[in-house]
């Protein structure tokens, strides 16, 4: 059959290629990408789905604006108030249908075949996939504890002119990273002298352990005079509320935001009203606040146990940072010893033991680090992660 030729820049995902090994009883997996279902708050979402069907049951029901749910895009405007984005009005943003379709439509409105786009290195898989789709040239900035090295960004924003740089500040899929202050300036400042869109993608952002991590690029970018107007914002409730809702937004200037709703008219007409209502009646019920609460402490005391399940399992065979948030903890493996210095190799042997997690390699746009790997503690009990860990240990 003939297909369309920029299918021939893209292939399966690897992590969904790895579920497909993960039916063999017993096994535990740190391998997902999801937040844990035990922890959706079930009850507050059924009573918003009841409170969105008793107060406007006919808006819910029907089609809606392709901008979004207006109670939705005012409550989320109130969301992102909530933690310092205050010049963010309902109108400078749009719903989109999870976080992932705005990076689709911001591949439609925004990437030509040939055009240069930075991600990090490494970055989230379905960025990498996405972008090439519509002909990207994707380029790699190095990521360390503190996240994207700016220095070296301004270097390849200056070389490239690239049409926008993709970052994940926040606890990133999967590196974990969280950027520091001074670097999220540092961005912020190269975007208005370089006239660099930069596209901040902030599905994690919630999900900190102990102290906030420091203010989103969005919540930032008033204190940089033309920032706003170089300036993607994109969220998502998925890793907060529920992913089944699909409801994500796009922050960004109008010209984008009025393209982007152009091309979702094409797309899918509209997110799920159903889905918007229903989220918009639970941020209007306050009960966002203590499920966060309840969240961040669960994945803290998991995240701790897989760290030092790792430091004590696998000693001088992995390094890492410990994650201050989010789902993931990113790890290299260090050969030590004459042990294991390959993700994929290990993930064969980790299988072979009954533990599964992702290899680091396709996460990387280009010159990919095979010592790499992903382990996810967000949906195993503690027990299981001890019990995984040792696992790994002997596949080590």
């Amino acid at each position: 059959m003939p297909f369309a030729d920029r299918l021939n820049n893209v292939e399966t995902s690897a992590i969904r290629e790895l579920f497909k090994l993960l039916g063999k009883p017993g096994i535990i997996s740190f391998a997902g990408g999801f937040p844990d279902s035990a922890l959706f708050d079930v009850d507050g979402i059924r009573e918003a789905v009841n409170a969105a069907l008793s107060e406007e049951p006919g808006a819910t029901l029907q089609y809606g604006a392709t901008e979004g749910y207006q109670p939705l895009r005012e409550q989320l405007a109130a969301f992102m108030a909530s933690k310092g984005a205050r010049g963010v009005g309902a109108n400078d943003l749009i719903v989109t249908t999870g976080s992932q379709q705005a990076l689709d439509l911001l591949g439609k409105t925004l990437v030509s075949p040939g055009d240069k786009v930075i991600v990090e290195g490494p970055t989230f898989l379905a960025t990498i996939q996405c972008f090439r789709l519509y002909g990207a040239e994707l380029l790699t900035v190095p990521v360390d504890g503190q996240g994207a090295k700016t220095d070296e960004l301004e270097t390849l924003i200056a070389e490239h002119k690239p049409k926008f740089v993709y970052l994940i500040p926040t606890f990133g899929n999967p590196s974990g990273a969280m950027m520091s202050l001074e670097r999220r300036k540092a961005v912020l400042r190269m975007a208005v002298k370089h006239q660099t869109l930069i596209v901040e993608d902030d599905p994690y952002g919630d999900l900190y352990f102990g102290e906030a991590p420091p203010p989103s690029l969005l919540a930032l970018a008033d204190e940089v005079p033309g920032a706003r107007d170089v300036l993607v914002h994109c969220g998502s409730l998925s890793k907060v509320l529920s992913p089944g809702l699909r409801v994500g937004w796009m922050v960004g200037p109008a010209e984008l935001l009025a393209k982007a709703t152009m091309c979702k008219q094409f797309s899918d007409a509209h997110t799920s009203t159903f889905a918007q209502a229903t989220a918009a009646q639970y941020l209007k019920a306050g009960r966002m606040p203590a499920t966060l609460s309840r969240v961040r402490q669960i994945y803290a005391e998991r995240a701790a146990t897989m760290s030092n399940a790792l430091r004590r399992e696998l000693g001088d065979g992995i390094e890492f940072v410990e994650p201050k948030g989010g789902l993931f903890v990113w790890a290299s493996l260090t050969g030590a010893g004459g042990k294991v210095a390959d993700g994929a190799a290990f993930a064969k042997k980790a299988i072979e033991q009954g533990v599964a997690f992702v290899p680091g390699a396709p996460f990387f746009a280009t010159n990919p680090v095979h010592a790499t790997l992903r382990l996810s503690f967000a949906t195993a009990p503690l027990d299981k992660i001890e019990e995984g860990i040792q696992r790994l240990g002997k596949a080590l």
